[in-house]
């Protein structure tokens, strides 16, 4: 792989293109899927901006220079370590950190999304669909057998979504900022859910280079405790929203 991390350049701030999600209902969950994702229920969000782009190697690089943390697992293997790739090996406590040093140095408060934050965006309102680009499944997909299988592709090289969300549901597992409870949707409120209180692990959304279709689906939910450094966990973030809390 071309451009190895080292050659970067020390830079202040790189902020991430967003793309704004517009208010709106939405059904949230799947029949399709596990348990975990019923019942079906009807959602409001407020509106927000989503990361267009998953964060990169690039990115997080200026964020290890700033603030003296240490370097992901992975960081330097070289099926991981494109300038262009999603960062991985990231916990859920790293990249709450990066929310906070981008927070700090620019002003606008960055954060993870929520679970219903992410599928409202990926679902791009496609209302009952399976996956991002419709009911047809990721195998049928005229550049799926070009897809990397020993490590995440450089962002951006598929069409986005209907809200301009690039690599939604794929390249990587995106950590979200709720609480996972397996039957929170029986509990769930109807406007701006933010998860549970309280819990053993922090929810997750969408697929991944080592997942191409298990949890591709819109819908699809996963969680592992928020420590833990996975090869194919990554984040993009989210900003604004009157219904999630400043600090949060």
């Amino acid at each position: 792989m071309a451009s190895p991390l080292n050659a970067f350049h020390s830079a202040l701030v790189v902020e991430p293109t967003l793309a704004p999600i517009p208010e709106g209902w939405f059904w949230m969950g799947s029949k399709a899927g596990q348990d975990n994702e019923r019942p079906i229920h009807r959602v409001w969000v407020d509106a927000f901006q989503l990361a267009a782009y998953q964060i990169t190697n690039r990115e997080y690089e200026h964020f290890l220079r700033a603030t003296a943390s240490q370097s992901p697992p992975l960081w330097n293997d070289p099926n991981f370590n494109h300038p262009g790739q999603p960062v991985v090996a990231v916990s859920w406590f790293d990249a709450m950190k990066y929310c906070e040093w981008l927070t700090a140095a620019t002003g606008r408060r960055y954060r993870l999304p929520t679970e219903a934050e992410w599928e409202r965006a990926a679902r791009g309102n496609q209302e009952g669909k399976l996956f991002p680009w419709g009911d047809a499944s990721p195998e049928s997909l005229p550049d799926y057998a070009m897809r990397w299988k020993s490590g995440p592709e450089p962002v951006g090289r598929y069409a986005p979504n209907a809200f301009g969300l690039y690599d939604i549901s794929e390249n990587v597992h995106e950590w979200c900022s709720d609480w996972y409870q397996p039957d929170y949707y029986a509990i769930s409120p109807d406007r701006n859910p933010r998860g549970p209180e309280t819990g053993k692990r922090r929810s997750s959304r969408g697929g991944s280079w080592r997942h191409h279709i298990k949890v591709t689906r819109c819908a699809a939910r996963s969680s592992i405790p928020p420590e833990f450094h996975y090869a194919d966990y990554g984040f993009r973030l989210a900003c604004g929203s009157a219904g999630v809390p400043a600090g949060s």
